[in-house]
């Protein structure tokens, strides 16, 4: 016979108390006397009660914990924000659980499995893939979007990345370059769908051409950057400079067509996304958008704390500017060109 499922009210009986005072000893701890915390922990030991932590009379309950999911652990560019977040949650007594979304075979799934586990107190969510209906459970704590966002009103920080992506094409445009390509992120990603959208709408604003073959699929990473170039490099017709979505992309890019001898910028100027440790340090220096990733982890920080005090899963959403950094890696077009 299954053993019965221990209650609230089997955990007072043994105690000795109230169901209320069982649930301020579990909730709040330090609201209680010692004896009467240490007869309900006692209690909850003897009985196997097992806490449902996204109970509604457990809605205040505190883990000490905010959970960050970003989709790639070994991407350089999340440093500065997993920074600006321990500078604002760490003092504030809150640790950090880092998850990698892309891990598992069912990232959702793993996402739903964070917001009804009771382990967080709240959601840091760098990973603007997922469905937005992946995040409608109820009773779930606050959820804030960092550099990403999705098509409901999640409170997001963010910057101006359509802004950016008509950055780049402008100085590429006022170096005189004319055929002008571009590098993506992943399809579906709204990262890649804005950068897009600001490359295309640059483009046609300058009176440039909008060559579909010249635009390349990625995915933010080293290696879809190498690819890019491969493909770049097999052109009949190659673009003079191109636009590349993250830095990440540009890193890799530079370094395959420098393998094969071509010269940067003399032979073809790159400008990426980003503004990534590496960007300065690289032979040229890469000319990039600059996100104040470090700003962005404090905003999103500071504006999860709000929701958790308040209780509430609502939240404002803000965008940060972008800026323009320019070094070595974009020139004028070579003169055949």
């Amino acid at each position: 016979m299954d053993r019965k499922v221990a209650t609230i009210q089997d955990v007072a009986r043994v105690a000795g108390v109230s169901t209320a005072t069982v649930s301020r000893a579990l909730s709040k701890p330090s609201v209680v006397a010692t004896s009467t915390r240490d007869a309900v922990l006692n209690a909850v030991a003897e009985t196997g009660y097992r806490v449902n932590a996204t109970a509604s009379n457990l809605r205040r309950q505190r883990t000490g914990t905010v959970i960050v999911l970003l989709p790639n652990l070994n991407n350089s560019f999340f440093s500065q924000i997993l920074a600006g977040l321990a500078s604002v949650l760490t003092p504030a007594q809150f640790g950090l659980l880092i998850a990698d979304t892309q891990s598992g075979p069912d990232p959702e799934e793993r996402l739903r499995h964070y917001l009804t586990s009771g382990q967080a107190d709240g959601l840091i969510l760098l990973d603007g893939s997922l469905s937005p209906e992946a995040i409608s459970i109820p009773g779930r704590p606050p959820v804030v979007l960092a550099c990403e966002w999705m098509g409901q009103d999640l409170p997001s920080v963010r910057v101006e990345n359509e802004k950016g992506a008509a950055l780049a094409v402008g100085h590429l445009a006022q170096l005189g370059h004319r055929r002008i390509g571009h590098v993506t992120g992943p399809p579906g990603n709204v990262l890649t769908e804005t950068r897009l959208d600001g490359f295309r709408s640059a483009l046609g604003s300058l009176g440039l051409p909008l060559r579909e073959d010249w635009i390349v699929e990625g995915d933010f990473s080293m290696d879809s950057g190498a690819a890019a170039g491969r493909a770049w490099l097999a052109m009949n017709e190659r673009p003079t400079a191109l636009f590349l979505s993250s830095d990440e992309m540009a890193v890799g890019f530079l370094g395959e067509v420098q393998r094969a001898g071509i010269r940067v910028p003399e032979d073809v100027s790159i400008v990426g996304f980003d503004n990534i440790e590496i960007a300065q340090h690289l032979s040229p220096g890469l000319t990039t958008i600059r996100q104040p990733r470090t700003q962005i982890g404090v905003r999103a920080a500071e504006l999860l704390l709000a929701m958790i005090e308040t209780g509430s899963l609502e939240g404002p959403s803000e965008i940060i500017e972008v800026e323009f950094i320019r070094r070595g890696s974009a020139a004028r077009p070579p003169q055949e060109a």
